[in-house]
């Protein structure tokens, strides 16, 4: 049994997470622990670094506050600029007691109506709420799945960095 120690409470990230997973350790019993941890960094993180630095602190904080797990795990959605206009990703970050691995998602256009909430202090969850006619977007698809129509969910854009932050762990002669 793999313990992992998910710093949110977040059910699209306990999702995602178990899932990148059983995809890398696919014979061994998964469980989820959410766990509520500062990250350190704004609300709505508003650059790349920013947002990997929340990652970090999220995972670091999960393992001090819980050491009992195999893994800790940290998720920290952000927003920056991309040729004047924003984007939104996220970073993930998985510690064991030995190494850290770290991925980003892709990242995609937020449209301006977006933008400019989000630059007048409103986190994207809400101003993706507040455009879109949605309660709670950012605890299902988000604002990628509401943007795509679900074709990609936060779920699985958050998957797949679960599966890449795993890279040291599957290779761990070479990390």
């Amino acid at each position: 049994m793999k313990s992992i120690i998910l710093a949110s409470h977040n059910p699209v990230k306990a999702v995602a997470v178990k899932r990148g997973f059983q995809r890398v350790f696919s014979q061994d019993d998964i469980k989820i622990q959410p766990i509520l941890v500062e990250s350190g960094v704004s609300d709505q993180p508003m650059m790349d670094q920013t947002a990997l630095e929340g990652a970090i602190k999220r995972a670091r904080n999960a393992k001090m506050a819980n050491p009992e797990g195999n893994y800790w795990v940290g998720i920290e959605g952000g927003c920056d600029y991309l040729d004047g206009g924003m984007v939104a990703f996220a970073w993930v970050v998985i510690l064991d007691v030995v190494r850290q691995g770290c991925a980003r998602t892709a990242l995609f256009q937020l449209p301006q109506e977006v933008q400019n909430l989000v630059e007048g202090g409103m986190e994207l969850g809400d101003a993706d709420d507040l455009v879109f006619g949605r309660q709670n977007s950012k605890q299902k698809s988000g604002a990628v799945g509401l943007l795509t129509g679900n074709k990609i969910t936060r779920t699985t854009l958050y998957e797949q960095a679960v599966v890449l932050a795993l890279i040291p762990f599957i290779n761990p002669e070479l990390y």
